[in-house]
């Protein structure tokens, strides 16, 4: 081991002491933001293949999260805007490797991770829909399993206008009725993460200052945590010093 990969084991254990005993939070969400730029700065020709170092990289966070007992992950892959917003071939590039990578990642029977989807999957190709439908179905029955949520076509307002709407056609009162007695509960149980709790702490990575319509309703209480570190450069170090940062501000 090199002196600097040494003086990284020696970082990371002092941060893992620091977090001993501590508070964690029990779900946390993740915007990875700058595959892109990162590919960039690497020297590769073609940008987007910054997203499947990104994809791939998602699998090193699951396994940090688990070996600090976090059993609820939420990981940001595509806003809604992205899918409608950008190139054609960076978009169907960036739904391949849901479709490869991360459904593939999540479904193997090795994996202890129960999967979960927030978005609109109706705005999604067959495909697409198909293969995280499949990584759904493949996990639902596993014991003891923590549970990663995939955000793609995903926009948070949408997502609270998608909650009441199918509030008001599941209602049996009147709209005077229901806007007399209706709660924040209410809605939340519409929510595409029902039944999960809301997260603790949401990390950006890239040095973007914003939520970008990350989980706009669940983040109210969120502590949020800004990253410099494009996402496939995020280190475990990294992660610790978000939750050092968390443990700091629940402390309080």
């Amino acid at each position: 081991m090199g002196l600097t990969d040494a003086a990284y084991e020696i970082y990371r254990r002092r941060l893992l002491r620091q977090l001993s005993g501590g508070p964690l939070p029990r779900h946390v969400g993740l915007i990875m933001d700058g595959n892109r730029r990162w590919a960039r700065q690497a020297g590769f020709d073609n940008p987007s293949v910054g997203h499947r170092y990104g994809a791939e990289h998602v699998e090193d966070l699951l396994a940090w999260c688990a070996g600090l007992g976090i059993d609820h992950v939420t990981v940001f892959v595509a806003s809604l805007d992205n899918l409608t917003s950008r190139a054609d071939a960076e978009v169907r590039y960036l739904l391949e490797l849901i479709e490869t990578v991360v459904a593939d990642l999540l479904s193997r029977p090795e994996s202890r991770w129960q999967v979960h989807i927030a978005g609109r999957v109706d705005a999604l190709p067959d495909s697409t829909a198909h293969a995280l439908k499949c990584a759904v179905d493949a996990t639902r029955d596993r014991a003891d399993a923590g549970h990663v949520t995939i955000a793609v076509g995903y926009d948070g307002q949408l997502e609270i206008v998608d909650a009441v709407r199918a509030l008001l056609l599941d209602s049996e009162k009147s709209l005077a009725e229901l806007a007399e007695t209706l709660t924040a509960e209410d809605i939340g149980r519409y929510l595409y993460s029902a039944g999960r709790p809301d997260p603790e702490l949401i990390i950006r990575t890239s040095g973007e200052v914003r939520s970008s319509g990350f989980l706009l309703w669940q983040s109210a209480y969120s502590e949020l945590y800004f990253c410099d570190a494009y996402w496939p450069a995020f280190r475990q170090i990294d992660f610790l010093r978000a939750l050092r940062s968390y443990a700091a501000r629940a402390g309080r």
